[in-house]
C-alpha cells in the first residue's frame, strides 16, 4: 500500500477536509474495494444516515456517466464517464462521439480539476445492456493513474492528467460491457481482459509493455484479487465462469484450479480471510462455495471446503469474525452465512431495498449496503441480523459504483454525480 503524506485540516463548522502534504496518512483508497481489496476500513467517524440536505458536505455533477468507483490518490479524487453515445436520459446518440473520460477532482471540495476524453476504438458494441461505458475502476500509486477502457486499451496518465501510454489488450466486445478493474501489485499492473481477449494479462506499469499472459479466461467480469495461502504463498486469484483460479502475481504460472458448480458468468469479486477464498456467483443452483488455498492442480475434491445454492449474481460479499455477509443482487435479501460450512445463519429482507450492483463496505463495525436507486442499508457486522439505518440519495440516475471511504467520509457517486457524506457536526 502507498502512503502519501498529507495534512489534515478541519474546519468544525463547514465540515471541510482540507488536504496537504505534511503527515502520513495511514489508508488510501486508490483500488476497486480499498488497500485490502476486500472492502474492509479501519477508518472511523463515517456518517451512518444521510438524506439530500444532510450530511452531504458537497455533491458534484459530472461531465457523463458510469458505474465505475472513485479513487483517490494524493490530493485528487479519479474517476471514469462517458458521453456521445447510448447515455441514459440523452438522445441515443452515435458510435462516432463515444467518449470515455478521466475525471480528476479536487479531494477537499470535489471541483473538477481535470477531464481527459479518449476516443472511442471503433467498431464498438452498438447496444450495450445497462452499464455502459465507463464501467471499470482506475488504480493509481505515485506515478499516475492507470484506466480500463475496454477495447480501446489500458491507459496511464500522470497525475497532472498528460498520456504516458496506451496498451492494447483485444478487441472482443460484450452486450453486457468491460467490468472489470485493474489491479496493481508488486510492480504489475493486472488486467482481467475477459471480454476483450478471453485473457488475464500483467503489464508493466512503467510503460505498458507485456509481462506476461494467461488464456482461457471466459466470462468473468470479477476483478483479481492477491490473497495469501497458509504457507505465506501470494496466490492472484480469478473466477471465470465453471472455475475459481489461482495464479503465480510475479509470473503467470497456473497455481491451482477448482470448480465452482456454478452454471453462470462470474461478476463478484473474491473475499479471503485465514487462508481461505471465498466467491459467489450465479442466479440459480449453486451461488457460492469456499475453497482452500495453497493446493495445486485440480484441487476441487481435496481443497473445496463446502458450496451454498444461497449467492448473489453482481455484488462482492465481505467477510468479518467467521461469518461472510451479502446482499442479493435482486430483491433485497441480506445474508449471513457461517464461513465454517457455508450455512446461512440469517437471510433477511430490507424493506423497499430494489436490485443492487454495488459492493459491500465493512466499517466500524457495520456493513453499507447500496442499491441501484440510492437507497442505503447499514446492518451490524455481527450474526445476528440489525438494521442499523436507512438514508437515500436520488438524482435520477442509478447508483451502481461500489462506495469508498477518505479520511472519515464516504465518496458516493450515482451514474452523474460524486457525492461526499460526513457528518455535520464535523466530528
Amino acid at each position: 500500500m502507498n502512503r502519501i503524506a498529507l495534512k489534515r485540516v478541519i474546519c468544525l463548522s463547514a465540515t471541510l477536509v482540507v488536504l496537504s502534504a505534511d503527515a502520513a496518512e495511514p489508508e488510501v483508497w486508490s483500488q476497486f474495494r480499498g488497500p485490502t481489496a476486500m472492502g474492509a476500513t479501519s477508518q472511523t467517524g463515517l456518517p451512518l444516515q444521510w438524506s439530500a440536505d444532510e450530511n452531504v458536505l458537497w455533491k458534484t455533477d459530472l461531465p457523463g456517466n458510469g458505474t465505475s468507483s472513485p479513487i483517490v490518490f494524493g490530493d485528487q479524487i479519479y474517476v471514469t464517464a462517458y458521453t456521445g453515445y447510448l447515455v441514459p436520459g440523452q438522445d441515443r446518440g452515435s458510435l462516432e462521439d463515444l467518449r470515455r473520460h478521466l475525471l480528476a477532482l479536487d479531494r477537499a471540495t470535489g471541483k473538477l480539476k481535470w477531464d481527459r476524453p479518449v476516443a472511442a476504438k471503433l467498431p464498438e458494441e452498438e447496444n450495450i445492456r445497462d452499464h455502459g461505458f465507463a464501467a471499470s475502476t482506475p488504480v493509481a500509486d505515485a506515478s499516475g493513474v492507470y484506466v480500463f477502457f475496454g477495447k480501446t486499451g489500458v491507459l496511464a496518465f500522470d497525475h497532472d492528467g498528460n498520456e504516458r501510454w496506451r496498451a492494447d489488450v483485444g478487441a472482443g466486445t460484450h452486450g453486457w460491457g468491460s467490468g472489470s478493474s485493474l489491479l496493481l501489485h508488486n510492480g504489475l499492473l493486472i488486467v482481467n481482459a475477459s471480454v476483450e481477449s478471453e485473457s488475464l494479462i500483467a503489464l508493466d506499469p512503467r510503460d505498458g509493455s507485456r509481462r506476461w499472459e494467461v488464456d482461457h479466461i471466459r466470462e468473468a467480469w470479477n476483478t483479481p484479487v492477491v490473497i495469501q495461502s497458509d504457507s505465506g504463498r501470494e496466490e492472484l486469484i480469478i473466477s471465470r465462469h465453471g472455475d475459481v483460479m489461482a495464479f503465480a502475481p510475479m509470473t503467470g504460472d497456473s497455481l491451482w484450479t477448482c470448480k465452482t458448480d456454478i452454471t453462470w458468468y462470474m461478476v463478484p469479486t473474491a473475499v479471503a480471510a485465514d487462508g481461505v477464498v471465498y466467491v459467489l456467483g450465479g442466479r440459480s443452483g449453486v451461488a457460492g462455495l469456499a475453497v482452500r488455498a495453497g493446493g495445486s492442480g485440480d484441487v476441487t475434491d481435496s481443497h473445496r471446503l463446502w458450496t451454498s445454492t444461497s449467492g448473489t449474481n453482481v455484488p462482492s460479499p465481505i467477510v468479518h469474525d467467521g461469518h461472510l455477509y451479502w446482499v442479493s443482487h435482486d430483491g433485497g435479501i441480506a445474508y449471513c452465512a457461517d464461513v465454517q460450512t457455508g450455512e446461512l445463519v440469517y437471510e433477511e429482507r430490507l424493506e423497499r431495498f430494489g436490485q443492487s450492483y454495488a459492493s459491500s463496505l465493512l466499517a466500524e463495525g457495520r456493513i453499507y449496503y447500496f442499491d441501484r436507486s440510492g437507497r442505503c442499508a447499514v446492518v451490524a457486522a455481527k450474526p445476528e441480523f440489525e438494521l442499523l439505518a436507512t438514508s437515500s440519495l436520488r438524482d435520477g440516475s442509478r447508483f451502481d459504483a461500489s462506495p469508498i471511504v477518505d479520511q472519515g467520509r464516504l465518496l458516493v457517486r450515482s451514474g452523474n454525480a460524486l457525492y461526499c457524506l460526513a457528518k455535520s457536526d464535523g466530528s
